[in-house]
């Protein structure tokens, strides 16, 4: 995930990484920090900002989720929010979001490219969250941000479930099925969406490595 991105990802939410790419890590898990989830069947995701630092608060859920840090300069949360109100005000285009997803421990997938499209505030019990929705798109990042040989399954119109990721993973023992490369692995459709192919069975999903995950779609007519 790291080398992918050519940056040490420290947190959760990073807008435009070194003024070019944002990326945000989710997780679906149970007991994960922050309330991520899906809608749409697998189409948006709609994902919580982050708290205050721990050396701001002793209990940083008691505490609403900051658009501004100590010394006014806008937080991540402030970031996206920003950004969000830009494109629904006409004023820009969607921010693109890389999305990563943990699975378990120590395994992080890729799970496209997402337009951030709306953010609101919203009550949880006793202090307010930032809310993110972000809708999963084919597009392509800039050649200049990403190469060709990092960008994921172009059919990828939706989210495949966390379960039938990790049915895929252990399935495919965390390997290419063609070559058994470990680097760079992407979920496949058997069949592409797009072709009807679906992303709710495992049947219909393979890890491929990104150099076979292209040859492949050199091929489908």
């Amino acid at each position: 995930m790291c080398q992918a991105e050519g940056y040490a990802l420290q947190r959760g939410m990073n807008f435009k990484i070194g003024g070019k790419t944002s990326v945000i890590l989710m997780s679906l898990r149970k007991g994960a920090p922050y309330a991520d989830r899906i809608e749409e069947d697998g189409k948006v995701l709609i994902y919580e900002g982050h708290d205050v630092p721990r050396n701001l608060s002793s209990n940083p859920k008691l505490v609403d989720q900051p658009r501004y840090s100590p010394l006014g300069s806008l937080t991540q949360n402030g970031k996206f929010y920003e950004a969000a109100q830009k494109y629904k005000e006409g004023k820009a285009e969607p921010e693109l979001v890389n999305v990563y997803e943990k699975i378990r421990d120590g395994l992080w997938v890729y799970n496209g490219i997402f337009e951030l499209t709306d953010a609101w505030l919203e009550k949880d019990i006793s202090r307010n969250v930032f809310k993110f929705k972000l809708r999963v798109t084919p597009h392509s990042l800039d050649f200049k941000v990403r190469r060709v040989d990092e960008l994921l399954d172009l059919d990828h119109h939706r989210m495949i479930p966390t379960s039938v990721k990790v049915e895929v993973w252990k399935r495919d023992n965390g390997k290419c099925v063609t070559c058994g490369s470990t680097d760079n692995l992407h979920f496949d459709h058997i069949i592409p969406f797009s072709k009807g192919g679906t992303s709710l069975k495992a049947e219909n999903i393979q890890l491929l490595c990104a150099r076979h995950n292209l040859q492949k779609l050199d091929k489908i007519i």
